[in-house]
């Protein structure tokens, strides 16, 4: 039988309605009978952790104690799984490494690709095996950008500001008063992309943290919030004059080698630019490096801002030690560079040894 161009259009797109209709059924019926949202229940937690706050420019646990975080970043959970690699061995690795904390970066893409339901659940199989092992987690809005204005550096990075403040209500609510999600890292990466993210501004930035931050306490004020500056995550030089007016919050840092850029590659010229774009905020506020890292120029996935010969790790550790700086180094994972170790045998590269002793210490 021949088929008119017209009525084979109609007939592709009857087919198309109905299968989206079939997709969606199961969202339209009894609708008023879906659940609301539920809490996490702490009873699965097996250890007893103290909440970790902010006093001053120190974290400090319930006793008053301060604290010092260390440790790594792992992949996006949604990766992991698909590589069969999301398990509690690697949490019990990470601990063997001399962590006391693992980040944990949630994609835009990969959160809506899950699904929140499904999300949920193995945010909350990396809550109990942290507990396990006595360690914390950041909870990481992995996005490179500029938010206010919706433009991104990636199509896996893209996200709204209706999405990332229902992601924050939706996450705070769940995980209130759970201790072992210590900090909440609000905006992974702000950049306006040299311009072809439309044009950042700190006084519109500001407003927008502390619009989430709001969103946040008024679930869960028992968590930390974390900040970042411009310059994906490097310069926090506005909080200077103009910081977040919120209380009990940290910022966040991504101090990679390439960014400071010194005519003589000194340490003391290092250290200079570092203190004047983003260590002089840790006299007034807590703060956390929640990436650093290097790679050799001939290393797998050598790229700017990460390469480096080595010199880097000593000088930045020496640095952030001396401003009670805590920090998380990017990345526990073979593939994603720069990496910290080259196989799923935990093999530790460059990198990996290196941040392997310096959490190992006492």
């Amino acid at each position: 039988m021949k088929i008119t161009s017209y009525a084979a259009g109609l007939f592709a797109l009857l087919i198309s309605a109905n299968i989206f209709a079939a997709n969606n059924k199961t969202q339209s019926d009894n609708w008023w009978d879906q659940p609301y949202p539920s809490v996490f229940d702490t009873k699965k937690l097996k250890n007893k952790q103290s909440f970790i706050s902010v006093e001053g420019n120190k974290l400090v646990d319930e006793s008053g104690k301060q604290v010092i975080l260390k440790g790594v970043n792992i992949a996006d959970p949604g990766k992991l799984l698909k590589q069969n690699q999301w398990s509690k061995s690697l949490f019990k690795e990470v601990k063997a490494w001399g962590a006391n904390i693992i980040r944990l970066p949630i994609h835009p893409v990969s959160w809506r690709d899950i699904g929140k339901d499904n999300f949920f659940k193995h945010i909350d199989d990396a809550v109990q095996w942290a507990n396990a092992y006595d360690m914390y987690l950041i909870i990481d809005w992995h996005s490179i950008g500029y938010l206010p204005k919706e433009l991104y550096q990636h199509q896996m990075y893209d996200t709204t500001m209706k999405e990332t403040r229902t992601f924050w209500k939706d996450i705070s609510f769940r995980y209130k008063d759970v201790p072992t999600i210590a900090v909440y890292e609000l905006f992974n990466e702000p950049t306006d992309l040299g311009g072809r993210g439309g044009k950042a501004n700190w006084p519109e930035w500001k407003s927008v943290n502390e619009e989430l931050i709001d969103i946040i306490y008024a679930s869960d004020t028992n968590v930390i919030p974390l900040v970042a500056g411009f310059n994906w995550a490097y310069d926090l030089r506005p909080v200077a004059i103009d910081p977040i007016e919120r209380e009990g919050i940290a910022y966040a840092v991504h101090p990679y080698p390439q960014k400071a850029k010194p005519e003589i590659k000194s340490k003391e010229n290092f250290f200079a630019l570092w203190e004047q774009v983003w260590g002089f905020a840790a006299k007034k506020h807590p703060l956390i490096a929640t990436e650093l890292g290097w790679v050799k120029a001939d290393g797998k996935g050598a790229h700017i801002p990460v390469i480096n010969d080595g010199s880097y790790g000593p000088q930045i550790i020496e640095f952030m030690a001396k401003r009670d700086v805590s920090w998380v180094a990017w990345v526990f994972d073979p593939d994603w560079s720069p990496t910290m170790i080259s196989d799923w045998n935990f093999t530790p590269t460059q990198q990996g040894a290196f941040f392997k002793k310096e959490m190992l210490k006492k």
